[in-house]
């Protein structure tokens, strides 16, 4: 069954190459996703759509029209391990944590034709989840969906309600889920683009009214300093092991903390500059 909404969504359909670094991370930060446009050359999205027919895939419990990759992608290996390290992605990540990057996850999902879309939730939850796990808990975690095929207005398009993961109210339970909501926005995107959402905010996607299959690779990275609430199964050491070096600096200690719970009123050490939380920094070119 189709999903159907009351409204009509607004479209996000800006020109993503022109916003500057600082306008990005607003854009992460207030609005709660980002489009980074053309992090995949043409010659890329054909190697990446070779790999991925290869994955063998189970259908949803709500429809078996929108389909999840099954095993672990990370230690595939060709442009699908590769991906991981994409140096467009993971620049702008670097810049955006001013930390060491660590992946969660690493998740292939494809909306075929007659998908009934996917309802609006959220990936960030305090406490974890039966669907997350413990993962879902991290205080920030930013969630790169590499597509590629286009997402038209037709074919299961990104929405996102903006701002959304900012609210106190109740409505804002990110254990909620809501089959629509008068403010989301459709975003469609070109092949080879990657939609990064902060995984506090509430998105999915849009129903598949087109004639061929949207496929995504998504991978979950996280700032070094924001681990779990509880330990999670770390990557296992002997396929860390066989990954190119520069992939292995990615798969850190899941379960990584830069915290004192213990820490006093006056540290010694203290700062008196902290560009990453500057008032100007949406300003940054």
């Amino acid at each position: 069954m189709t999903q159907s909404t009351t409204h009509t969504p607004r479209v996000d359909d800006r020109d993503w190459t022109k916003l500057t670094f600082g306008e990005q991370v607003k854009m992460l930060e207030v609005e709660g996703y980002l489009v980074l446009p053309n992090v995949l050359t043409d010659e890329k999205i054909t190697q990446l759509r070779e790999e991925v027919s290869d994955i063998e895939t189970r259908g949803t419990d709500y429809s078996e029209k929108q389909r999840g990759g099954i095993g672990s992608l990370a230690f595939r290996g060709g442009n699908i391990t590769r991906l991981i390290a994409n140096p467009p992605t993971i620049s702008f990540l670097e810049r955006l944590f001013g930390d060491e990057l660590v992946v969660m996850s690493y998740a292939y999902a494809r909306s075929e034709p007659g998908h009934p879309g996917i309802s609006l939730h959220t990936d960030g939850q305090p406490w974890g989840s039966q669907i997350f796990g413990y993962e879902g808990s991290v205080p920030v975690l930013v969630r790169v969906l590499n597509y590629l095929e286009d997402l038209t207005l037709e074919v299961s398009p990104f929405r996102v309600v903006p701002r959304s993961h900012l609210s106190m109210h109740a409505d804002g339970n990110p254990y909620l889920r809501y089959e629509s909501h008068p403010d989301e926005v459709m975003v469609p995107v070109k092949a080879g683009s990657a939609v990064l959402i902060n995984h506090r905010v509430f998105h999915g996607n849009f129903p598949n009214n087109g004639e061929y299959a949207r496929e995504m690779l998504a991978i979950a990275y996280r700032p070094a300093w924001g681990g779990p609430i509880h330990d999670v199964e770390q990557w296992p050491n002997d396929e860390v092991e066989t990954l190119p070096d520069d992939i292995k600096p990615y798969f850190k200690d899941k379960n990584s903390h830069k915290g004192d719970f213990h820490g006093g009123n006056k540290p010694v050490g203290m700062k008196s500059e902290a560009p990453g939380i500057d008032y100007d920094r949406w300003e940054i070119t």
